[in-house]
């Protein structure tokens, strides 16, 4: 069997940028931030980068982490928690070398409530804040992976309503294309999920959107392009070939109203999301209507490019998601918070494919951002930023247990 030689660490410098494996591949779940994923695949892009992108839906995160870890898939479309989760060991499987090769997109995620609490009047989050702390009221949530982006934000705004994540209502794992089921069941009574999940539930009356993930956190990380970090070692031109197959699908979805269209037409597929045009267009064009008569032109709707600002895989992005795991007792102790995110996020391969392509690099690789709480997080102090909120698990034994 031929194998093909490891690149020198100049061979890219000098010239020798094919990729080291041209068929990759990439998984991803239903969720409409997969989409510079699937036009990349589907468009030419990769082609122009000399690669082929073999496109694997999944079933459930669960399933995702285990097809990376063990090579069968090269990369994929991932919550940036199950990469660190990963990485440190977090949720019964053995920690494994993970690596962030870009961000795939910032905000547009949700949380919404059951039709039930709409019929009590529970619109608010005020009301919602009364109705937990009555005696004898234990709701539950659902969101799409313990250590993933979805659990994150549902705890966090719980907490900024003053309601303990952990303690005042239970938490249980969906996956994200069976949240309105199961809300229409009765199984939960809200849940936190990426789109187009929520609004096809609002569309078909199955609730209301309470918050969206923006809210939290404007243009907050989300989901990343991520692979073992055995992979961006081995291959680190195939790596960089897609990091630029999917920045350029990135940039030409954004490009104008009607590329955005025509890729929500591409995801409501059969072979994709598999659902209505209207539940994926409105807000992948920022376009929202909330199920309680509101509707609004969202300032921080999905962004899949951004100038590359939504791209780069930020050490204080890495960083933020390790602080919310000590806070809430999944990290028994502190991480080497900044050592961990270097070793993850894929700056340099990031910024050479960033910049072959004339896409502008921010110059510092941490940023500051308020969130809805009041406080700020700019990477400056993790061990006390995870130590400084009035609702925590600090003590407690971590518990990130995954089903299939």
């Amino acid at each position: 069997m031929n194998t093909v030689p490891r690149a020198t660490p100049l061979a890219w410098v000098n010239g020798s940028d094919a990729p080291e494996k041209t068929s990759l591949n990439i998984g991803y779940m239903a969720l409409t931030d997969c989409a510079s994923v699937v036009v990349a695949a589907t468009q030419g892009f990769a082609q122009q980068h000399g690669l082929t992108l073999n496109l694997q839906r999944q079933g459930s995160w669960a399933g995702l982490r285990d097809k990376l870890v063990s090579g069968e898939l090269d990369a994929a479309h991932c919550l940036y928690g199950l990469v660190y989760a990963v990485h440190l060991g977090i949720g019964g499987v053995p920690a494994s070398d993970m690596a962030v090769l870009m961000g795939l997109n910032q905000n547009a995620q949700a949380i919404n409530l059951s039709p039930a609490l709409q019929r009590k009047g529970v619109t608010n989050p005020e009301a919602l804040a009364r109705l937990v702390h009555q005696h004898g009221a234990r709701l539950t949530f659902a969101q799409t992976f313990p250590t993933g982006t979805h659990a994150m934000w549902l705890y966090y705004w719980l907490a900024s309503q003053g309601i303990h994540p952990l303690r005042d209502v239970d938490s249980v794992v969906v996956p994200p294309a069976q949240m309105a089921a199961h809300l229409q069941a009765g199984r939960i009574d809200g849940f936190c999920v990426g789109e187009p999940w929520a609004a096809d539930a609002v569309a078909k009356g199955q609730g209301f959107t309470l918050a969206t993930s923006q809210s939290i956190w404007p243009d907050h990380p989300e989901k990343v392009l991520a692979c073992a970090r055995v992979f961006a070692e081995q291959y680190p031109n195939s790596a960089r070939a897609l990091i630029k197959a999917i920045l350029t699908a990135s940039r030409f979805i954004e490009q104008s109203p009607e590329n955005r269209r025509s890729t929500a037409q591409l995801l409501s597929a059969s072979a994709y999301l598999d659902t209505p045009l209207d539940s994926i267009a409105p807000r992948l064009l920022g376009h929202y209507e909330d199920g309680l008569g509101n509707q609004w032109q969202d300032p921080h709707a999905l962004r899949l490019f951004d100038q590359g600002r939504a791209n780069l895989p930020y050490l204080s992005d890495g960083m933020w998601f390790m602080t919310q795991f000590r806070r809430w007792g999944l990290l028994r102790e502190d991480p080497d918070y900044l050592g961990v995110a270097r070793q993850v996020q894929q700056l340099q391969l990031y910024s050479e494919a960033a910049q072959s392509l004339g896409i502008a690099c921010p110059g510092q690789p941490m940023r500051s951002s308020l969130l809805i709480d009041g406080s700020r997080w700019d990477g400056s102090d993790p061990f006390g930023y995870a130590r400084s909120f009035s609702l925590h698990a600090l003590g407690e034994l971590p518990d990130a247990r995954v089903g299939a």
